[in-house]
């Protein structure tokens, strides 16, 4: 006889809604007691009800899942990161519960209850907002966590990064030897770590040129309407910047409409480079020089870490820069 919620429930005495609620992991939310749970659970197992992994974390203390919380899903930065951290960890039969903070902490503090209730096993996070004091007691007392992309500069949490310092040194100084002055940076998000050690990288070049005083700094996100509205303003300066850098490729994608909005062209009126890689960078006109991040190696190091610390019970303390390259395509002019 194929067994079912009814089945089930006959053979432990419990209630069909408690059975389904038992199954579908949520006793701890409707105050299921562990007696009732754990009698669900070995009924449904000894039955081969499903390939239930709430049932086999009764034996091995595990749900073969873990949790990735990424700050923006639909910037293809992200999206690239992800794709490559659910595939590693599909290939150790891991599935990834993958979830958007929206740039917002309290978003991000919901995301972080939702895999613990769901019990994962483990925790790769790109976060948000500047208190790592919750992921830091995540990681001491409850399962690891690896931070990738974005970190805390004063916690000890493990991390797989660019190193973004160099990334900016090396845009500015590429414009530089192109005889560019004049050049104004759109940032992202100010208080994530990656963008103030690229801004850190472009003031460090820009003065290493002498060129502090045409240090120019805006913008706020790490987004298409950033990168739009900040170009508009910066292509009424006077004077006008001859280059702008872009902190991510979403603020380029704005930019890009800005100065085609204004009539001008890439590299003639203005040059451009971008923090970030994407193939469709190569497919714009004129393709767009930046700086690309390894993204393949940071998200494969990050799901390294994180199953270090499953496998062995203990926490690592890695933190990783790795070095990024710059991809010189046909978006900056030559002014000398």
């Amino acid at each position: 006889m194929k067994e079912t919620l009814s089945t089930i429930s006959q053979k432990t005495g419990f209630s069909v809604t408690t059975v389904s609620r038992v199954l579908s992991g949520q006793a701890e939310k409707y105050r299921i007691s562990e007696r009732a749970r754990k009698i669900v659970l070995e009924e449904a197992e000894r039955c081969n009800y499903s390939p239930n992994i709430i049932a086999r974390n009764l034996r091995t203390n595990k749900t073969n899942t873990i949790g990735l919380i990424l700050p923006s899903v639909s910037n293809p930065y992200f999206a690239d990161l992800s794709s490559v951290i659910i595939a590693e960890a599909n290939s150790r039969k891991y599935t990834t519960i993958v979830l958007d903070s929206m740039e917002s902490e309290s978003n991000q503090e919901a995301c972080i209850a939702t895999l613990m209730a769901r019990r994962v096993d483990g925790i790769i996070v790109a976060p948000c907002g500047t208190d790592p004091a919750i992921f830091e007691e995540i990681n001491k007392k409850h399962v690891p966590v690896i931070l990738v992309d974005r970190f805390y500069e004063e916690s000890d949490l493990p991390y797989v990064t660019t190193n973004n310092y160099s990334g900016g040194v090396e845009a500015i100084n590429s414009l530089i030897r192109n005889g560019h002055r004049n050049i104004a940076c759109i940032q992202g998000v100010k208080t994530s770590a990656p963008n103030k050690k690229r801004i850190a990288g472009y003031k460090a070049a820009m003065a290493d040129a002498g060129l502090e005083d045409n240090i120019l700094v805006v913008g706020n996100e790490f987004s298409l309407q950033n990168g739009y509205l900040e170009t508009k303003l910066l292509l009424n300066r006077n004077p006008r910047p001859t280059a702008i850098f872009t902190l991510s490729n979403t603020i380029a994608l704005g930019a890009i409409k800005a100065i085609r909005e204004a009539g001008m062209k890439i590299p003639d009126d203005i040059s451009l480079i971008a923090f970030d890689n994407n193939i469709y960078m190569d497919y714009l006109t004129p393709p767009i020089s930046r700086i690309s991040q390894p993204v393949e190696d940071m998200a494969k190091l990050a799901v390294k870490l994180l199953f270090e610390s499953i496998e062995s019970h203990n926490r690592v303390n890695t933190k990783l820069e790795l070095a990024p390259d710059f991809i010189s395509r046909e978006s900056v002019k030559n002014l000398e």
